[in-house]
């Protein structure tokens, strides 16, 4: 041989063999769009459909008036809640026919004004009121309640100021909110809605890729290589972690631009954290491809492990304090309640380490399980 042979060193050797598996994968991606069209085509559908569709707050809530007798006083009652926009009031003759509103779910409640309302308002004893709410839905029955009770107290104060009375109130609450001041329900549920999304993401994005790999027996060609189960398992997460960060990107600027939620944490703590859960999620979901042996079923097990637990156990809508002790264990193994609390917290909050470090230190120890085990998993099956 008249040529002088080359020596890699061993950490060359393994840049080479990590590149060539990264360049692998982004041709399987490029080949293959599904993947694009989940980390950017899905977070775009899922929050417009849940940004707009799911809402807590209660505006325009239709009520039936009944007033027996119209006078000056029970004209200036309907008026209040003609100007507020909580209600959609809709005045009635009698009771039998705002009854039958309510039966029929086109009112939510009923606020009956007697024929003696006027003359029981000037007496020492008072007025009464009586309000009907549809107790089926317990959640609005209970805002109607409140909303009524606000709208009453304020006309009230209006009435006595009008006329050089006191209102004389015991104990007077100094309400404040923090965060939220206008008590926006989109500004606690964006967040967490894009919590949900990135775990069905993370874990969709990656639950295929393994179990193609054993479908089509090239990972028995691969692992037969002198390429490590480390260096594979990097070269499938990198690619998908680029993936899943551009669908954050596009979640965060519709959550600001489109749905206006403020964020008032900082954009690096938020790209970590959003980092750290993306390595759970896509671990999570190399297990679940590695376990299973066909892509269909690693797909259906992925929306089963990571979409369901995290609508409802995440404490994105349901309160995590007020669950079963049981439920609320369980919900300690969920990569997205740490999620939901931290991005929940950036937006909203802002930087507040008492919540981040520790969601950011479960998130870590999950991702090193979660990874750890498909290593151990993917050796066995091997084997």
């Amino acid at each position: 041989m008249t040529g002088k042979s080359r020596t890699l060193s061993p950490g060359a050797l393994r840049r080479m063999r990590l590149r060539g598996l990264l360049r692998k994968e982004l041709l399987q991606i490029v080949r293959d769009p599904s993947s694009i069209a989940i980390a950017f085509l899905l977070p775009v559908v899922l929050l417009l459909l849940f940004g707009y569709g799911v809402s807590l707050d209660a505006e325009h809530v239709p009520l039936a008036l009944v007033v027996e007798h119209p006078t000056a006083d029970t004209a200036a009652v309907v008026g209040a809640f003609q100007r507020s926009r909580y209600f959609r009031p809709v005045v009635m003759p009698t009771m039998p026919e705002a009854e039958a509103a309510l039966m029929r779910r086109d009112v939510d409640g009923i606020l009956r004004l007697r024929a003696n309302f006027s003359e029981r308002l000037h007496t020492p004893s008072g007025t009464a009121m009586q309000l009907i709410v549809d107790g089926s839905d317990a959640n609005t029955a209970r805002i109607v309640i409140g909303y009524v009770e606000g709208v009453w107290s304020h006309w009230l104060q209006d009435r006595l100021a009008e006329t050089g009375q006191d209102f004389a109130v015991p104990v007077e609450v100094e309400q404040r909110v923090w965060f939220n001041s206008n008590l926006r329900s989109r500004n606690f549920l964006v967040p967490g809605l894009i919590a949900v999304i990135m775990t069905l993401i993370g874990g969709l994005l990656t639950a295929l890729v393994m179990a193609r790999e054993w479908e089509r027996g090239t990972m028995e060609a691969l692992l037969v290589t002198p390429v490590a189960m480390s260096e594979i398992l990097i070269g499938k997460i990198a690619p998908y972690y680029i993936l899943g960060m551009g669908g954050m990107g596009i979640s965060v600027v519709m959550a600001e631009w489109l749905f206006l939620v403020p964020l008032r944490g900082s954009l690096w703590i938020l790209i970590g954290t959003t980092s750290l859960f993306l390595l759970s999620a896509l671990g999570m979901g190399l297990l679940i491809s590695t376990l299973a042996k066909v892509q269909f079923v690693a797909a259906q097990i992925a929306i089963i492990a990571t979409f369901l637990p995290a609508f409802m156990l995440s404490g994105f809508i349901f309160d995590i304090q007020s669950m079963p002790a049981v439920i609320r264990g369980v919900t300690y193994l969920l990569p997205a309640r740490y999620f939901v609390s931290s991005l929940q917290t950036i937006f909203s909050a802002g930087d507040v380490p008492e919540i981040l470090i520790p969601n950011g230190a479960a998130l870590l120890l999950m991702a090193v399980v979660f990874l750890g085990l498909t290593r151990f998993v993917a050796r066995k099956r091997l084997a």
